[in-house]
């Protein structure tokens, strides 16, 4: 290599560190930790649109299995959504240390369950894997979610400081961070949030879960919290969101820990607009989605109506 050559290459990188370097530094907030200096473009992971069927669908089932399947199938049924031989990674919220019956974290039930029905379909791999706030071990195990996952045949990743990749979000607020490879590297994404009170964002449904895919000091971004939450929406359009309000943590979000605190609603919703995804899902807190900045400015931004009925909306009672 010349040496200018070697400057400029130099120079690039030496750029690429001072701009991400306030995020990079550490994992989960805590872990010094290396990301590979890689700008990724944004990409979809979406579907066609397809007016046979609607955009969204809830299913209430006291079983969650089969709550899901009722969903999914209205919406045109997995094989939409999955081609054989692809691979998908499912994103359920597997931030706390916190047992399933706390609803803080998705349903294991319903993980297990998309795993099964993805592999049913033909997908090569499915990955299942989340950016925990609590210790990931504790979290992955004490919510069900890896055993379940484990044993419906998905690959079930704790991220690795060397799973980080610096990407270029391209967002008003979220531009150059550290994303975790899982979410980008892949055929198929599917969203799967519980629905949550949140002391800072009034809740935490589908958009606010993709925080979950980035590494870094994300506690950064609360001070524009809806702005950020808009711009990993625009980044990270998910094939298939699917909400878990099976048992729906009504106060005390995001975190719960109490019983009390948990309204048992057994409905799961599956929706290929995120917006309408989140403004049905606020429903059960008691909120309107004129009321949740992030619902409002997503929808201003293009990325979906809160209007679910007006966008194809169908529901199916046990």
């Amino acid at each position: 290599m010349r040496r200018r050559e070697f400057l400029e290459k130099t120079g690039k990188a030496v750029a690429l560190a001072a701009v991400t370097g306030g995020a990079g530094m550490f994992f989960h907030n805590r872990t010094t930790a290396r990301y590979t200096p890689l700008v990724v473009k944004s990409r979809s992971f979406e579907v066609a649109a397809d007016t046979a069927f609607p955009k969204i669908a809830l299913a209430e089932y006291s079983d969650p299995a089969t709550a899901v399947s009722y969903a999914l199938d209205a919406v045109g049924g997995i094989k939409r959504f999955v081609k054989p031989g692809e691979k998908v990674t499912i994103k359920p919220n597997i931030g706390w240390d916190r047992a399933p019956e706390q609803a803080a974290n998705t349903n294991p039930v319903l993980v297990a369950e998309m795993v099964r029905i993805c592999l049913e379909a033909g997908a090569s791999d499915v990955v299942v894997t989340d950016i925990s706030c609590n210790d990931p071990r504790r979290c992955f195990l004490r919510s069900g979610i890896r055993d379940a996952a484990e044993k419906a045949g998905a690959r079930v990743l704790l991220p690795r400081p060397e799973d980080f990749v610096t990407t270029d979000l391209g967002g008003e607020l979220l531009t150059v961070w550290p994303v975790l490879k899982h979410f980008i590297q892949t055929d198929r994404l599917i969203n799967m949030p519980i629905v949550k009170q949140h002391s800072l964002s009034q809740c935490t449904i589908g958009m606010k879960n993709l925080y979950g895919i980035l590494g870094g000091r994300r506690n950064q971004l609360h001070q524009q919290i809806d702005q950020s939450i808009v711009d990993l929406t625009a980044f990270c359009k998910p094939t298939l969101t699917v909400v878990d309000a099976t048992r729906v943590l009504m106060r005390n979000g995001p975190t719960g820990g109490n019983l009390d605190d948990v309204a048992i609603e057994n409905s799961v919703i599956c929706a290929t607009d995120p917006v309408a995804a989140d403004a049905r899902g606020a429903e059960f807190l008691g909120i309107d989605a004129e009321r949740v900045k992030h619902i409002v400015l997503a929808e201003k931004t293009g990325l979906g109506t809160a209007d679910y009925r007006g966008a194809g909306y169908k529901e199916i009672n046990q």
